[in-house]
């Protein structure tokens, strides 16, 4: 789909690669509503724009919340008069600890942000999708929703969640004007730790996976969309061990169970 005169939904817009995202398409002649937990944030994004409503609409919306998500659709059609495109980017990450040590109530926060939020999206606005004459759904899953990461299995396996549930989307309207995407993420240098409400515990991973800066990765995922890519892999760590992983699973999980176990609070 290209962007140019389109209308994106675009989730978690108020930093980081939602932000970028929402930037470059704004370059490109989209229109976009950014939907965001923080108004200061969203804010913050229009003022780097330098867009006004008619073309950056800040939403202030928690989409964990079914209710006022599925208000969603008619509030961007009266605004813009139409919808064309969904990118569910918004998430967090859990506290850098075993299964064993977190509670049901972070594991159950994490799901609903990065699974359930975004299923309720696609469910508010998919029967608009379905009346246009084309259209795209774009989820943000992760490296670690295709590998497991140690200390980040309840976020993996949201993430994991996402891209089956994707993917499965994707076959279900394979014969529709609908196009869906799902984005793999590596390390991207964002405000993911901050925003989840955690602290980054002292490692020397990072040396081991320089992040890429956030829009450079928007910059890709455009691009992929604009291609109507089934996948889209963003960083050469998450292209090296996607293939490692469908090679080799044991070997990738040994892999990186070594790099990350410095991240590890015990």
């Amino acid at each position: 789909m290209k962007i140019s005169e389109k209308v994106f939904v675009i989730t978690g817009a108020g930093n980081g690669i939602g932000r970028e995202i929402s930037l470059q398409m704004l370059q490109k002649n989209a229109r976009v509503a950014g939907v965001d937990i923080s108004t200061k944030a969203l804010l913050e994004t229009q003022k780097l724009a330098g867009a006004e409503d008619d073309t950056f609409l800040p939403v202030k919306l928690d989409i964990t919340d079914r209710e006022k998500v599925s208000e969603l659709p008619e509030k961007i059609i009266q605004h813009f008069g139409t919808v064309d495109g969904l990118i569910n980017n918004a998430g967090i990450i859990q506290q850098f600890i075993p299964v064993n040590e977190l509670s049901l109530e972070d594991a159950d926060r994490v799901f609903r942000v990065n699974f359930y939020g975004s299923l309720y999206m696609t469910k508010a606005f998919l029967p608009v999708f379905l009346d246009r004459p084309e259209a795209h759904i774009i989820n943000v899953s992760s490296m670690g929703g295709f590998l497991p990461v140690p200390g980040q299995t309840l976020y993996g396996a949201s993430k994991a969640a996402l891209k089956l549930f994707t993917e499965g989307l994707y076959a279900e309207l394979k014969a529709t004007g609908v196009r869906v995407t799902v984005v793999f993420p590596g390390a991207i240098d964002t405000n993911i730790t901050a925003n989840s409400g955690l602290e980054m515990p002292k490692s020397d991973t990072a040396s081991e996976f320089n992040p890429m800066p956030a829009d450079k990765a928007a910059t890709i995922i455009i691009s992929g969309i604009e291609k109507n890519k089934f996948r889209i892999l963003v960083g050469s760590d998450a292209s090296m061990l996607d293939k490692m992983y469908r090679v080799a699973p044991k070997f990738a999980t040994d892999f990186i169970t070594k790099k990350m176990k410095s991240l590890l609070i015990n």
